[in-house]
């Protein structure tokens, strides 16, 4: 198993990994609001391939309607994925290699540990822009995914993770987790509107690896 995080990174939240943590849904961190959906992609080992390299090569976000922009595969030092305490507190991080970089058979490159990316999202008449980070990557046998956390000019604080994986029975799921809050006060009077398209975007990302739902 290999699981990283990165760390030193200029996100706009402070529990980064949080997406992580079992008891997301009861215990977010403060203020943000928890999302978590799943759906079932197929089965088979063919499905899970097909998915998870779509997955890492932003096939969710593209498939969605997302242009993603501006990726730059950053710098910075990884870190061992959030360990949890008993009493719910993160234990230390402790650094872990970078990742070599890997790539899908067009030569895109799969998303890694420190990558940023500009997302434009189409919001009625308007696009929105919208900054990320990625803060972890799972590459373990039958679950793969990540996480982005939100950077400056982002209209949202907060975290979100992309997870497929192949269970017992030899079904595919993707599960999509997420907190968040406004980013600013202008964000913060719109957020029912922000909450709505939130909403739209989670029901159009858990379609877009799916065979029947893509397109």
């Amino acid at each position: 198993m290999r699981r990283s995080t990165f760390t030193d990174a200029a996100v706009t939240y402070a529990a980064i990994g949080g997406t992580l943590a079992p008891d997301l849904m009861r215990y977010p961190p403060k203020g943000h609001r928890p999302l978590e959906r799943t759906v079932r992609l197929g089965s088979g080992e063919e499905r899970f391939r097909v998915a998870t390299t779509a997955l890492m090569s932003w096939g969710i976000q593209r498939g969605s309607g997302i242009d993603v922009t501006d990726l730059d595969a950053g710098t910075g030092v990884q870190y061992t994925g959030i360990v949890f305490t008993e009493n719910g507190t993160p234990a230390p991080n402790q650094e872990h290699p970078v990742n070599e970089a890997t790539f899908a058979e067009d030569g895109t490159a799969f998303i890694s540990n420190g990558m940023t990316a500009k997302l434009a999202i189409p919001t009625g008449p308007f696009t929105v822009a919208a900054p990320v980070r990625v803060v972890y990557v799972i590459d373990e046998a039958d679950k793969i995914g990540f996480a982005y956390g939100t950077m400056r000019g982002h209209p949202q604080t907060g975290e979100e993770c992309f997870i497929v994986d192949r269970r017992a029975d030899d079904s595919v799921w993707l599960t999509i987790r997420s907190f968040s809050r406004p980013s600013t006060w202008y964000y913060t009077l719109a957020w029912p509107i922000l909450r709505v398209q939130q909403e739209r975007y989670t029901r159009k990302y858990l379609l877009a690896l799916h065979p029947v739902g893509r397109g």
